[in-house]
């Protein structure tokens, strides 16, 4: 029987559920949160009447799946965008973010940092290797508005330093209750610079129909796109958000799944002007085809990705899926293969 636990071993080794790697077998979580499932309900960037937008910061840790993406240039390091882990070497962000890029060698990702001006003893700073922006990405429009960032070394996780959960088809997003944005942009619309500190707010899913009605964004939301905020204005993200994470809270478990990323909007918090954000569900595919991370069956010849290639110097773990298919697919796989043996013992007897 010991090829059979050999058998178990390898169905343990092999992707779960078609995904890819992820930290020690896990993705969505928030080690450092002090309470997951009683966050304010107001906090984050917020805008009033009078073009302000207070928001307050987070602690270290609140939110370890989103990275700082910053560019070099000669009066300094700035933030530029937002966005997140999903792989110990790939970080998911905007396309419209690199418009004009330059030399991949300016840029660095800063992962488990809260305070960009103090990254504490849980960040790491890490070169980029590779841009990879969606083939058919629109700028203006920002239909397709997705990237994908691959760093020169992996990552490793920690309590300050989590992978974001990217949804399978499989799940209904719209059916996700308690959502959240972060990032680092200004908190007043006519603010020039970012904030230092990571600032959160509790939104809510927004069907995309009425985003899209005359009085809302007259169907300029794309059907790749999320739609999340609230009717009335007053909590939003704003520039410098880009490519920051949206996330809900699974409805069963205490894991997040990365349902969104910061892709545009008219304004900073304005009365039916809600947050448009890419979907990162319906980009699930792409993604695994551009990483390489599993194996694909396209229905039809990809187009390959535009890619900006340099290198600059960052470690591994990992499995990408909820908490629980690990052990739901072994399970399937011992009950499939004790069929079989029953089979082969019946076929010999």
């Amino acid at each position: 029987m010991a090829w059979l636990w050999l058998l178990v071993l390898l169905a343990l080794a092999g992707p779960v559920g078609g995904n890819w790697d992820t930290c020690r077998g896990t993705c969505g979580l928030r080690p450092m949160a002090s309470d997951q499932s009683s966050v304010p309900p107001v906090y984050g960037p917020l805008e009033s009447s009078s073009d302000t937008a207070p928001g307050s910061g987070v602690h270290p840790g609140a939110w370890p799946g989103i990275a700082s993406i910053q560019v070099t240039w000669k009066n300094g390091t700035w933030h530029m965008c937002a966005g997140a882990l999903i792989h110990p070497k790939w970080v998911l962000t905007v396309a419209r973010c690199f418009i004009g890029a330059g030399n991949v060698i300016k840029w660095d990702v800063v992962v488990g940092a809260t305070n960009l001006s103090e990254l504490g003893p849980g960040a790491m700073v890490h070169p980029i290797k590779r841009i990879l922006i969606h083939q058919h990405y629109k700028a203006g429009s920002e239909r397709n508005n997705i990237a994908l960032l691959e760093l020169d070394q992996p990552v490793e996780c920690s309590d300050y330093i989590q992978l974001g959960c990217v949804p399978k088809a499989s799940l209904r997003v719209s059916d996700l209750k308690t959502c959240y944005i972060a990032g680092w942009g200004p908190t007043a619309e006519s603010a020039l610079r970012p904030r230092l500190v990571l600032q959160e707010a509790k939104v809510r899913l927004i069907d995309v129909q009425l985003c899209n009605s005359s009085r809302w964004y007259g169907g300029a939301v794309h059907p790749h796109d999320l739609c999340a905020g609230y009717p009335r204005g007053g909590i939003d993200t704003c520039q410098g958000d880009s490519g920051g994470p949206l996330v809900c809270k699974d409805k069963r478990a205490d894991y997040f799944w990365f349902v969104g990323m910061t892709s545009w909007g008219k304004g900073c918090a304005g009365a039916k002007r809600p947050g448009i954000f890419t979907s990162t569900q319906q980009f699930h595919d792409w993604i695994l085809l551009q990483t390489g991370l599993s194996p694909a069956e396209p229905a039809a010849p990809t187009p390959k990705p535009n890619s900006t290639s340099g290198s600059i110097p960052a470690k591994e773990l990992g499995r990408l899926a909820a908490v629980s298919l690990a052990k739901q697919t072994v399970l399937e796989f011992l009950g499939k293969l004790e069929d079989i043996l029953v089979f082969l013992r019946d076929k010999t007897s």
